[in-house]
């Protein structure tokens, strides 16, 4: 276990996805300036509604920083680690921190029925996204297939939880299928990834709670 500063929000980061984030609040600031000097990441948890933060979380490294504004505050971008299960919260700092251990995962390969199901889906995404607008293309070898279609469909934050807690890749990618399948017809979700596109495979910045 390990102890890791804690960044609340209202969305959810799984892992391979990029982030852009404002910070602006003094406690924030302090913990991104500890992991910029020290090279070391922080937990993004989802705190929906300003509730108490959910247990399972994504560690956050900082891939770039956009730019550093006179007052201290900063636009930075982060990409989306390894996931976390929050065993003690603590509260000894100006931000949340935690006492954390890695999720991992159960030897329970995908039905390849489901794998086919979500990329014909994600591929159904890029075509609604339109010829004209562009979104990060997968990776494809880096193992993590599932966790980059969850973050290039822009999810509603219930259903990436759910996946982000999920320990077996048979039942995530079946999940993930069904939640695609439902979600795809709403003329909400074909604007989110219209807009995601328009940002580069970016979701639009959020401001800190």
């Amino acid at each position: 276990m390990s102890r890791l500063g804690l960044f609340p929000l209202p969305l959810v980061l799984v892992p391979t996805e990029r982030l852009p984030l404002h910070i602006f609040e003094p406690r924030y600031k302090e913990l991104i300036g500890e992991c910029l000097t020290n090279g070391t990441e922080f937990g993004v948890v989802l705190s929906a509604d300003g509730g108490e933060a959910h247990d399972v979380g994504t560690r956050a490294s900082i891939v770039e920083v956009l730019i550093e504004h006179p007052d201290g505050s900063m636009d930075i971008v982060v990409e989306g680690g390894e996931r976390f299960h929050l065993v003690e919260t603590h509260y000894d700092r100006t931000f949340l921190s935690g006492t954390v251990e890695d999720v991992i995962d159960v030897e329970d390969d995908p039905e390849d029925l489901d794998v086919g199901r979500v990329l014909a889906l994600y591929d159904r995404l890029i075509e609604a996204a339109g010829e004209d607008e562009e979104i990060e293309p997968l990776d494809g070898g880096s193992g993590l297939l599932d966790w980059e279609i969850t973050a290039r469909a822009d999810l509603p934050p219930p259903a990436k939880q759910e996946l982000l807690e999920l320990t077996s890749p048979r039942r995530r990618y079946a999940i993930l299928a069904e939640r695609l399948e439902s979600a795809f017809g709403a003329a909400g979700l074909r604007k989110r990834v219209s807009d995601r596109a328009a940002h580069n495979g970016r979701v639009v910045p959020h401001d800190e709670l």
